[in-house]
C-alpha cells in the first residue's frame, strides 16, 4: 500500500458501504471483497463492499420501491443537514452495491429465489439498477440495513488520491443468498471472523485499509450478529474524521479519543492512532492493540 502526500482540495463524495455479517460454528464472521489489483482505489486491498451514492439512487420512482418511507429514512440516518431524498438514497446505494460487488440482495419479491435469477438476467442485458427493480416489482429492504458508522476522508488523505463522506451499514446476510466476487471490481470474496482477517493482515498475508481496520477491531468484540446488530440500533453512527500528521518522520491518523485529535469523546473501541510504517498501517502496541476487547465499548 502506497502513502499519498497530496492535499485534495475537492469536497467529499457521498458514498455507501455495507458490513454484511452472518452466524458460523466460528462465530461472527463477515465478508471482504478484494478489490481488483488494477483498481485505481485501494487496489488489491481487501473491503466491505460500497460505492459512491448515484443520482439515480435519489430517483422519486426508485424510493418507492424501500420497505420504510423517505422520512423514515432521513430520520434513522441522524443527518438532518441532509434532505430526505439524498438520505434515504444512500441506503439504496449500500443495497445495489452489495448486489453490484458480491451478488447478496438485501431485498424481496413475489418469489425471492427466481427474483434474484430475473435480476442478474435483467442487469447482464443491460437494464439499469432502477428500471430492473421496478420492472420486477422486487422492493429493496432497509428495515434490517442498519446505519454504524460515517468515515470522512481528510483532505490529506493517506491510502487514496479521493475524498469520500462514507456511511457505514451493517446487515445480516439473508438466508441461503451465497457471496460471489464479480470478476471486474473485486477478485475474491471472502467470509471471516473479524480476528483472523486481523492475525492475516497483521502476518502480512492481506492488506487492509484503515476504516476495514478500525471496523473489524469493533466487530471483534461481538460474539454474533444479534450482538453486533444492537450495538448499531442503541446508538447514533458515530462520525469519524481522522486526523493525520507527522510524528518522528511517521505519517499518524488519530481518531476521536486520541490526545492529538480535536475531538476527545472516543467513537470505537481499540487503538487510537495508526502509523503508517512497513507500507501499512499499524498502531502502537502492535497485534495486542488489534485484538485487546478489554475496553469498554463507548
Amino acid at each position: 500500500m502506497e502513502l499519498h502526500t497530496d492535499i485534495i482540495t475537492t469536497p467529499p463524495l457521498d458514498s455507501a458501504s455495507v458490513v454484511l455479517l452472518r452466524d458460523s460454528s466460528h462465530g461472527l464472521q463477515v465478508l471482504l471483497l478484494k478489490r481488483h489489483q488494477a483498481s485505481n482505489v485501494l487496489g488489491g486491498a481487501y473491503v466491505f463492499p460500497g460505492g459512491k451514492l448515484d443520482t439515480a439512487d435519489q430517483h422519486p420512482s426508485l424510493l418507492q420501491c424501500l420497505s420504510q418511507d423517505v422520512a423514515t429514512l432521513h430520520q434513522r440516518l441522524c443527518e438532518p443537514e441532509l434532505s430526505p431524498p439524498q438520505a434515504a438514497g444512500l441506503f439504496v446505494a449500500a443495497v445495489r452495491e452489495a448486489f453490484e460487488e458480491c451478488r447478496i440482495f438485501l431485498g424481496q419479491g413475489p418469489d425471492r429465489k427466481a427474483g434474484l435469477h430475473t435480476l442478474k438476467n435483467a442487469l447482464d442485458q443491460g437494464l439499469s439498477w432502477s428500471a430492473a427493480i421496478q420492472s420486477l416489482s422486487l422492493q429493496l429492504d432497509t428495515h434490517d440495513l442498519v446505519p454504524w458508522t460515517r468515515w470522512i476522508t481528510p483532505r490529506q488523505a493517506s491510502v487514496t488520491s479521493k475524498r469520500f463522506d462514507t456511511r457505514f451499514f451493517i446487515a445480516r446476510v439473508p438466508e441461503g443468498q451465497t457471496a460471489e466476487h464479480d470478476n471486474h471490481e473485486t477478485t475474491e470474496a471472502w467470509w471471516t471472523t473479524p480476528r483472523e482477517a486481523l492475525v492475516r493482515y497483521w502476518e502480512h498475508q492481506i492488506e487492509l485499509a484503515p476504516p476495514q481496520i478500525m471496523g473489524l477491531v469493533q466487530l471483534a468484540r461481538h460474539a454474533d450478529t444479534a450482538s453486533a446488530l444492537a450495538e448499531a440500533h442503541r446508538r447514533p453512527p458515530p462520525i469519524i474524521e481522522p486526523e493525520p500528521f507527522d510524528q518522528d518522520g511517521i505519517r499518524t491518523i488519530c481518531y476521536p479519543g486520541d490526545p492529538q485529535h480535536s475531538v476527545r469523546q472516543r467513537a470505537f473501541p481499540g487503538p487510537t492512532r495508526l502509523m503508517f510504517k512497513n507500507k501499512r498501517f499499524e498502531p502502537e502496541r502492535g497485534l495486542a492493540a488489534l485484538l485487546d476487547t478489554s475496553a469498554v465499548t463507548p
